[in-house]
Formats: C-alpha cells, sequence, structure tokens
C-alpha cells in the first residue's frame, strides 16, 4: 500500500495519458467507419503520393 501512495501522482498521470490515448483511438475509428479521412496531411490529395493508402476508392 505505500508503494501505491509514493507513486500516486505517476499513477494518476498514468492513467490520465491511458485515457486520452483511448478517447483519440476511439475517435478515430469512429471516423474511419463513418467513411471520413483521419488523415493528417490536410486532405489535399492532389500531391500526396499516398493517397491510394488514405482514401478508399
Amino acid at each position: 500500500m505505500s508503494w501505491i501512495i509514493e507513486n500516486a501522482g505517476t499513477i494518476v498521470i498514468s492513467l490520465i495519458l491511458v485515457i486520452v490515448v483511448a478517447g483519440i483511438v476511439y475517435s478515430m475509428v469512429k471516423a474511419k467507419k463513418k467513411g471520413k479521412s483521419t488523415c493528417s496531411c490536410g486532405c489535399d490529395c492532389s500531391s500526396c503520393s499516398m493517397c491510394s493508402s488514405c482514401h478508399s476508392k
């Protein structure tokens, strides 16, 4: 029990980070199921060589 008390700050920060990452992943999966793009390139595919992997036709 004393280990938990000594490391409470690290545990709380870790839990917050896990929740944030899980929320981001959930948001991306939800957007992908709706057919929206989750690319971070601004979706200007005219000059993107990876367009086919980002947007299915």
